[in-house]
């Protein structure tokens, strides 16, 4: 697969792994190995960054979406990110309290549903 690929898979930023992981081709044996032994740059680059915008993302507990209305548009490090919420700016707030709605209305529509199915289905209509 792609450096590329490789990268999301694992949680990365591509820029900052090395240039032989950058430049060559990374086979799916060769994926599983780093995930379940990997090499110290890759436990550097998990620890430390930069961490790629889905990574921060899940960190900061917002959506990619909120990332970029924040104005957040590069990789942090995890030094950044600690800093971002230590300072809680108002943005930050805003997109937890949206995301935390968001996942509220998920849980509510998936209640819903498995109500639905355990009806009987001459009830449904």
């Amino acid at each position: 697969m792609k450096p590329a690929t490789a990268a999301k898979k694992l949680g990365v930023y591509l820029e900052a792994t090395p240039a032989e992981f950058q430049e060559g081709v990374v086979s799916r044996s060769e994926l599983n190995a780093l995930q379940t032994d990997p090499p110290e740059w890759l436990q550097e680059l998990r620890r430390n960054g930069p961490h790629p915008r889905p990574v921060v993302a899940s960190k900061l507990g917002v959506s990619i979406a909120g990332l970029a209305r924040g104005g957040v548009t590069e990789p942090l490090t995890t030094e950044q990110i600690d800093a971002l919420k230590q300072d809680s700016p108002g943005w930050l707030r805003q997109e937890r309290a949206t995301q935390a709605e968001v996942r509220k209305e998920a849980v509510r529509l998936k209640e819903k549903k498995a109500e639905r199915a355990a009806q009987p289905r001459d009830e449904r209509s």
